[in-house]
């Protein structure tokens, strides 16, 4: 089985400075990949609360210097290995969707060329949840139904990305005890969501950094979302640890990959050039 880590930041993401291209690359060699992809950060709206607690900094990066150090990386690799290529590096780009910065979104897609766009929610109602502020005076089905609903509104709008990200983000850092995104609670908006996926041929991602410990709380996948994704028709599913540093490159793919397999997956996905590539599982 071979298996690709899509969501990775390196060292040109504002909070990727704990790794770098080759250092993630080679430990995702070590790790036994077939390849892996660098989608750093690009969101153009930050929240004026991040300023009490880091300092505030533009998240995007400098697009030909990130593709530049690939472009290198992977002919060292390809020197290694020899022959023709068995490690794939990808160029990517994780752009947070947010309602106030349309334009800068559009033009940055379209002056740059990426193997794979990875559409993400990060902030919203001018609050980032990593810090706790959002979940303040919701309820867990309205904090979570809020997140599911802008991440709809805005991948209709963008249209031009192939991986919906961690649909389940918001899940992480909340103080309820409802640890997991469960079908049943949203089922509309997730029906929604999955066949506007699988008309345009986009991925689901599976966001393994979801999937572990915060504060006491363990967040899992619910294999009723994953169901529903199939019986709909959904076969694209692209995994990604969303790795800062190098000890979280690869972190629970193959795991994930043997539970879609157990539900009757037979693909992972990643793209090239903007284009799908299935592997089976």
């Amino acid at each position: 089985m071979v298996l690709f880590d899509n969501h990775n930041h390196s060292e040109f993401s504002f909070d990727g400075k704990r790794t770098s291209v080759e250092r993630s690359t080679l430990t995702a060699i070590d790790a036994g990949l077939g390849g892996v992809a660098f989608t750093d950060h690009c969101d153009f709206f930050v929240p004026a609360m991040k300023a009490e607690h880091e300092q505030l900094v533009p998240e995007t990066f400098d697009v030909n210097a990130q593709q530049a150090e690939i472009d290198r990386v992977q002919a060292l690799i390809d020197g290694r290995i020899g022959g023709e290529r068995k490690f794939r590096i990808l160029k990517g780009i994780e752009i947070g969707m947010h309602e106030d910065c349309h334009g800068e979104i559009r033009r940055t897609l379209g002056e740059n060329s990426f193997d794979q766009v990875i559409a993400s929610v990060h902030y919203l109602d001018g609050i980032d949840p990593f810090y706790g502020g959002y979940y303040e005076g919701k309820d867990w089905k309205e904090a979570y139904g809020h997140y599911l609903e802008t991440i709809w509104k805005e991948m209709t709008w963008l249209k031009d990305f192939d991986i919906m990200g961690h649909f389940d983000y918001v899940v992480r850092y909340a103080p309820y005890s409802r640890t997991s995104l469960l079908y049943r609670d949203f089922s509309d908006i997730l029906d929604e969501m999955f066949r506007y996926l699988i008309q345009e041929g986009k991925a689901l991602e599976i966001n393994t950094k979801s999937y572990q410990e915060y504060n006491g709380r363990l967040v899992t996948i619910d294999t009723e979302v994953l169901k529903r994704y199939r019986e709909l028709g959904g076969e694209i599913v692209s995994f990604g640890s969303d790795s800062h540093d190098t000890h979280r490159i690869g972190h629970a793919i193959m795991e994930h990959a043997l539970l879609l397999k157990s539900l009757g997956f037979r693909w992972s996905a990643h793209y090239e050039s903007r284009r799908l590539v299935q592997l089976p599982l």
